[in-house]
């Protein structure tokens, strides 16, 4: 077992089942350039206040050069007996620059240290979010353009409704993932304020300038309670509740993927790379990818209700409960990225069955809407008109004909206000052209989308490069 930086207090050593059920380095190494970039800061800042000598800041800083370039290169073995990687840093650090690397730790406790790694981590990878939130709804844009003559049947209670473009349901997605990347963006505003300084949870008597530690880590704000910096987890609660409200529109988007491409459907083919086949069923072609995004939305719901649970009762400041938050941080960053990600990869090969789409919205009454509208433009208020056209429903289903295959003679027999005008606005493509209302399927309002949107992808991918830029100039 090797020995605790608070040994001097306690009289036996840790137990071996303590120390294995108490480590976190198996999950939390991943914040070990975090660690070593807020340690290099916090060393910076404390010689600058003369609170360590110059020397002995060099020699600190040099070391943590060395020991992060050990961890890249896989020669840094980690020690479970340290709880966590922090410890396993700091350990390493006295071995390669002696006792001075003790001095590294005034004025800063592990409470401020662990809560900064953490925002430094969630700090970059939302911003790789952000921009993998963009380039899958640049797919959609790009499949919603590529198809904007196709028509589909629109649903509700997954009963056909009225027909739409296809394009129109792709960028219902695209502004679906537009506001989730805005709460992304709104989130890391809480993100990014620098803790360091709280240090346990009363802040310090050296003489700080949490200031300039700010300048050197890039973070726009400091913390204003040190009872607060230590003690909060509402930042990861905050990205948590995004991530699961995106995990929603990927599961919705996953299952009409599912649906469309079941036999029952056929609108779209799911590309082979992005699918699977059966064990024992050789003619199987099994949507599994979908349907792994739609499962790993309840595992991303599951972490935000774990963090809310875990935080609901705890007294200020610190308790080592707080542990417990960084899987099911890392565990919705991981599912998060890599369901965006292979939407991204797949919607440009998505196969697209223009036919089955168009068929499907020729049939089931879809202009039914259409046909009260039409009366109703000929002087009969819309409640008389709907009871009106359906009794022409019911009458063409008895006949086994569409609206549009009824003659002009069988729908005078529901209102003299027909005329042989009536046909043309039964086509798909009248009904969906002259849906001209903001918002609506007509073509030229879903083209006038698609190019807004181009426009706006081209400001974020901009402005996501400036971004790339800064954290590259920061690290």
């Amino acid at each position: 077992m090797s020995e605790k930086p608070w040994d001097g207090r306690f009289a036996e050593k840790t137990d071996r089942i303590v120390e294995s059920f108490t480590s976190s380095v198996a999950f939390d190494r991943r914040l070990y350039l975090y660690d070593i970039k807020g340690s290099i800061a916090h060393c910076r800042m404390l010689a600058k206040q003369s609170i360590i000598s110059d020397e002995d800041a060099s020699q600190i800083v040099e070391g943590l050069g060395r020991i992060a370039r050990d961890i890249e290169h896989g020669n840094f073995e980690l020690d479970e007996s340290l709880e966590d990687i922090h410890m396993n840093i700091e350990a390493r650090l006295i071995g390669e620059v002696g006792r001075v690397a003790q001095k590294l730790h005034t004025a800063r406790s592990r409470n401020d240290q662990v809560v900064l790694d953490i925002r430094l981590y969630l700090r970059d990878e939302v911003a790789n979010i952000l921009n993998s939130l963009t380039g899958l709804r640049q797919a959609l844009v790009a499949l919603a353009k590529r198809h904007i003559d196709v028509i589909m049947p629109g649903y509700t209670h997954l009963q056909p409704a009225q027909p739409v473009l296809f394009s129109h349901h792709l960028m219902a997605y695209y502004e679906m993932f537009k506001r989730d990347r805005a709460r992304f963006k709104e989130a890391l505003k809480r993100i990014n304020v620098m803790p360091l300084g709280s240090a346990a949870l009363a802040g310090t008597t050296y003489p700080i300038d949490v200031g300039y530690t700010a300048k050197l880590l890039k973070f726009p704000e400091v913390f204003a309670n040190s009872l607060d910096a230590v003690s909060s987890r509402d930042f990861i609660m905050e990205f948590l509740a995004a991530a699961s409200i995106c995990m929603v529109h990927m599961s919705r988007l996953s299952e009409e993927l599912i649906l469309w491409s079941s036999a029952e459907f056929g609108f779209v083919e799911i590309p082979d790379a992005f699918a699977t086949g059966s064990s024992i069923m050789p003619q199987k072609k099994n949507p599994d990818v979908p349907e792994l995004v739609r499962g790993k939305a309840g595992r991303v719901f599951g972490n935000l209700m774990a963090l809310l649970t875990l935080m609901k009762g705890l007294p200020l400041s610190y308790n080592r409960d707080m542990q417990e938050d960084k899987e099911a941080l890392f565990d919705t960053v991981d599912t998060l990225k890599v369901c965006i990600e292979v939407y991204e990869k797949l919607l440009p090969r998505l196969k697209v069955n223009r036919m089955a789409m168009e068929k499907a919205a020729s049939s089931g009454f879809l202009n039914a809407t259409d046909m009260a509208d039409y009366l109703v433009t000929k002087g009969m208020a819309f409640r008389d008109a709907h009871r009106c056209v359906g009794e022409v429903v019911r009458y063409a289903m008895d006949q086994n004909k569409e609206l549009q295959d009824l003659s002009l003679g069988d729908l005078k027999k529901f209102s003299k206000a027909f005329e042989e005008d009536i046909f043309e606005i039964l086509t798909l493509q009248q009904m969906v052209s002259r849906r001209v209302s903001p918002g609506g399927t007509a073509k030229e309002n879903v083209v006038n989308a698609i190019n807004e949107a181009q426009e706006a992808l081209k400001l974020e991918v901009a402005e996501d490069k400036s971004h790339k830029r800064k954290r590259k100039t920061t690290s």
